[in-house]
């Protein structure tokens, strides 16, 4: 079993646990679209628009999700469906430029990985496994420089008690002014080691998982000698794929994502029930690494470093879904062949 991307190279043969495949057999998914294959204004414009509203669909469950790693008690900052979108308009500020710095990385690093790993004489399923892990690594980090102030502002107004910031300039204004712009990029160092590998196993994971489906499918369907899926398969083998590959890193960066989320929105002073010291931090300053995980584990033991862990494993799988299919349609709007290609 073989899968090829419309292209000509020889089938191989299928791999039976009982019997033999009776003739060769070849999945014709369809072509790869790189960088230098796409209208990057059609791109980045469509890319806003999609992505704004699969951003505004899955924020309650983000809302949700924060709160939970925050919030000792369940009862703390309700405040009815209104509530589970507050931040909204500062998040989505941050969106666009975020995301933009994101695609831009994920496909010139995948690009140019693939070439180089290709170049190196890795395998193409290995070399595609690299590729899509250094592109989720770059993209990561590139994305949070424009996302770290963004979230530790969207977050403080997720959670906040009421009165205590009148909208995302004001929060932005008064974090300014307590800790300088060091207050904006709380939590930044952490932000990278939990989106980067986050994103880097994600991509990677994804690459294989996706590989395995149609593998399955193809030996499903030795009979057939080419098999050309149409565009709902193939959503749905990119969607379960995402999915898998969605949950297995929510999982595991659980406890990274915990410790940032409550260095970036709570001050030493929101503590105090923990901890008697800010060690020397002034103008209400987070609290550092050691100090949050020994709250932490004060508050409920290690278990609390997964608190969230519901609507995390949920957000990502659904946000993961839906951010794949959404991007691979970006995609194949954005070429430059579209037309063509729709033809």
């Amino acid at each position: 079993m073989k899968l090829d991307s419309d292209s000509d190279s020889d089938s191989e043969p299928c791999k039976m646990s009982l019997d033999e495949c009776p003739s060769p057999q070849e999945i014709h998914l369809p072509e790869e679209i790189d960088w230098e294959m796409l209208d990057k204004s059609r791109f980045f414009f469509l890319g806003a628009a999609l992505f704004s509203g699969v951003s505004a669909v899955l924020y309650p469950v983000v809302v949700l999700k924060t709160r939970q790693q925050v919030c000792q008690t369940r009862h703390q900052y309700n405040g009815g469906f209104k509530g589970l979108y507050r931040g909204f308009g500062t998040s989505l500020t941050g969106t666009i430029p975020a995301r933009a710095l994101y695609m831009t990385a994920l496909e010139i690093t995948k690009s140019e990985v693939g070439t180089a790993t290709m170049k190196l004489g890795f395998q193409e399923p290995t070399a595609a496994a690299i590729a899509n892990a250094a592109a989720g690594l770059s993209a990561a980090t590139a994305a949070q420089l424009v996302w770290t102030p963004v979230d530790v502002v969207s977050q403080r107004l997720m959670v906040q008690e009421p009165g205590k910031y009148l909208g995302g300039i004001d929060a932005f204004r008064k974090i300014l002014n307590n800790d300088g712009p060091r207050g904006l990029y709380r939590g930044f160092g952490m932000s990278i080691l939990t989106y980067a590998p986050s994103n880097a196993v994600w991509w990677g994971s994804y690459s294989i998982v996706q590989r395995l489906v149609w593998g399955g499918i193809g030996d499903f369907l030795c009979e057939e000698k080419d098999y050309r899926p149409d565009w709902k398969t193939v959503m749905a083998v990119q969607g379960f794929s995402a999915a898998m590959a969605g949950g297995v890193s929510a999982l595991v960066t659980m406890p990274l994502d915990t410790i940032k989320t409550r260095i970036q929105v709570l001050d030493c002073d929101d503590n105090n029930s923990n901890s008697n010291s800010n060690n020397g931090r002034k103008g209400g300053g987070g609290p550092t690494v050691a100090q949050t995980v020994r709250n932490l584990v004060r508050e409920g033991g290690w278990m609390a470093c997964y608190r969230g862990l519901g609507p995390r494993w949920a957000s990502m799988s659904m946000s993961a879904t839906t951010m794949i299919t959404t991007y691979e349609l970006l995609k194949r709007l954005s070429a430059k062949n579209h037309h063509h290609q729709e033809g």
